[in-house]
């Protein structure tokens, strides 16, 4: 038995990986804006309309996403793996979704200006004010300033350091940077103040100042009452049908196989 206190794409992923393991989750509308914000019928529709103009296109699903959606790409991606596996398929025409943020720094990174975005976002990173931001930035001028890569390209540009949420909680460990400026979940906060308790920790601020604007709405579904019901009952059990399954576990092994770091980088022939 697999239990997941996250977000329920995650799940499904787990039930993919793993189809002879029970999956349970705490609440099954815990689900992500960049999941719901791309339906697999859409997204369908999508990558077959730039496929009559590109046929050897290439489609690149950040794994935010959900089974269906998976199913329907060649290669699945992380924040921290992206632009390495952009970079795999060289000059190739390339879907990439559903996170548009994420999309544009990853064509920057790689050089890939003609990467074809899913129009999505975090409902999270989104959120996060530039104006405020170059605000703090003067209060204080010692500071460094984090960011995920689904921030607006307003606040990456303010930013000096830029990385997936792991590479985030690293950086702020390793920083000589006594005060932290972070643009990401607020979950992040705890992880980094638990093991750096000394450094001061400053979130960006919000659209609306007034909200806390970095905490996902969907992770915090999820709680301790629900998490011990989920337990104790071995339910709500999330399922993925087996036809899904199957096509959506291919794009996964891929991105597992062009991780290793004995993998060619360079174009690869033929469909993903």
């Amino acid at each position: 038995m697999i239990a997941f206190c996250g977000v329920n794409f995650m799940a499904e992923t787990a039930k993919i990986l793993n189809p002879q393991r029970k999956v349970v989750v705490p609440d099954l509308e815990a689900g992500c804006s960049l999941a719901d914000g791309c339906p697999a019928e859409d997204f369908a529709a999508f990558v077959e309309h730039h496929r009559r103009a590109h046929p050897d296109l290439v489609v690149i699903s950040y794994v935010n996403t959900s089974a269906a959606v998976k199913a329907l790409s060649d290669v699945i991606c992380t924040s921290s793996n992206a632009v390495d596996i952009v970079h795999h398929f060289g000059d190739r025409p390339i879907v990439f979704g559903p996170d548009r943020h994420l999309g544009r720094w990853v064509a920057e990174q790689a050089k890939r200006p003609d990467l074809i975005l899913w129009p999505g976002t975090c409902v999270v990173h989104e959120q996060f004010n530039a104006r405020a931001l170059a605000e703090l930035r003067v209060r204080h001028p010692e500071a460094e300033v984090l960011s995920h890569p689904e921030c607006d390209e307003a606040v990456l540009h303010q930013s000096d350091f830029v990385g997936s949420t792991r590479k985030i909680i690293q950086r702020a460990i390793e920083s000589p940077a006594r005060t932290l400026i972070i643009g990401t979940e607020d979950g992040v906060f705890h992880q980094i103040h638990r093991t750096v308790p000394e450094k001061e920790l400053i979130q960006i601020p919000g659209m609306d100042e007034s909200c806390s604007c970095n905490r996902c709405p969907y992770m915090r579904l999820n709680t301790l009452e629900k998490l011990y019901h989920c337990l104790d009952r071995l339910e709500p059990e999330v399922t993925v049908p087996e036809d899904v399954r199957i096509r959506a576990l291919r794009p996964l092994e891929r991105m597992l196989e062009l991780s290793q770091p004995s993998a060619p980088g360079r174009a690869l022939a033929g469909r993903a």
